[in-house]
């Protein structure tokens, strides 16, 4: 099992060493540092929500801050595979040279979700569609959002406490003015959830941003820490450790 888990973790590792290592040299390194507090919802107690706050820099190892968001939801579980989110967020992005003059963007944003998991033997999906509102420095925008998400538990069947993991995803983003393609985000991290409460995860994110004229593309080293809220009486089932950003 040992040896099946380093071959399919090595070629993840090699290839996030490879893409930071590259963009060093050109400045297009990130890093992205995630904390998340979820109280999910099952068939005893369909109502759960979650809180997140996300920093990001613009070079590796957490250095020049530029971005920070904070967000919060409230859920519903239509059952355990179709979840509904009601969510809302502040989002703050700052010249990394001089932070000191304050957010150069400030955005504040409302969406609807609807989640929709797949549990087979061994794969996961989790398809997610979200609809935004977004306020970005009092200008009116809209946007629409679909990420597919894969999970490959490593040692175990399901992702259960002391489950190693691999989560691999990609998504879409469009909007109703052009570009009407604005952005696609691809990410693969290798993840460890130690009991019911606690998961962290590490991995490479790409996130290429289009305009009417050009695009761009930035590579970013992806941290994540998870702390889950377990209610009493709540229905045990496998749960998938997603991202909510």
């Amino acid at each position: 099992m040992l040896k099946n888990i380093i071959r399919l973790t090595l070629p993840l590792v090699i290839l996030t060493v490879c893409s930071l290592k590259v963009n060093a040299q050109d400045s297009k390194a990130g890093t992205w540092g995630i904390v998340t507090i979820v109280m999910p919802g099952d068939s005893v107690h369909r109502w759960g929500g979650y809180t997140e706050f996300q920093a990001r820099t613009n070079g590796s190892g957490f250095s020049q801050f530029q971005y920070y968001e904070a967000k919060a939801g409230v859920s519903y579980d239509i059952d355990k595979n179709f979840i509904a989110l009601l969510g809302t967020g502040t989002y703050h992005t700052y010249d990394y040279f001089d932070v000191d003059k304050g957010p150069l963007t400030n955005e504040f944003r409302v969406w609807e979700q609807m989640t929709i998991n797949q549990f087979l033997t061994p794969l996961k999906f989790e398809h997610r569609y979200r609809v935004e509102q977004r306020w970005v420095n009092g200008n009116y925008r809209n946007r629409f959002r679909y990420r597919l998400n894969m999970f490959v538990p490593l040692n175990n069947k399901k992702i259960t406490a002391k489950t190693w993991f691999i989560s691999v995803f990609d998504e879409i983003f469009f909007n109703n003015k052009a570009p009407n393609f604005e952005r696609n985000r691809v990410s693969a991290s290798l993840g460890y959830q130690f009991d019911k409460k606690w998961i962290v995860q590490a991995g490479w994110l790409n996130q290429r941003n289009y305009t009417t004229a050009t695009s761009s593309a930035k590579n970013n080293l992806m941290l994540t820490l998870m702390y889950r809220i377990n209610r009493k009486n709540s229905a045990d089932h496998e749960r998938l450790p997603t991202t909510n950003d």
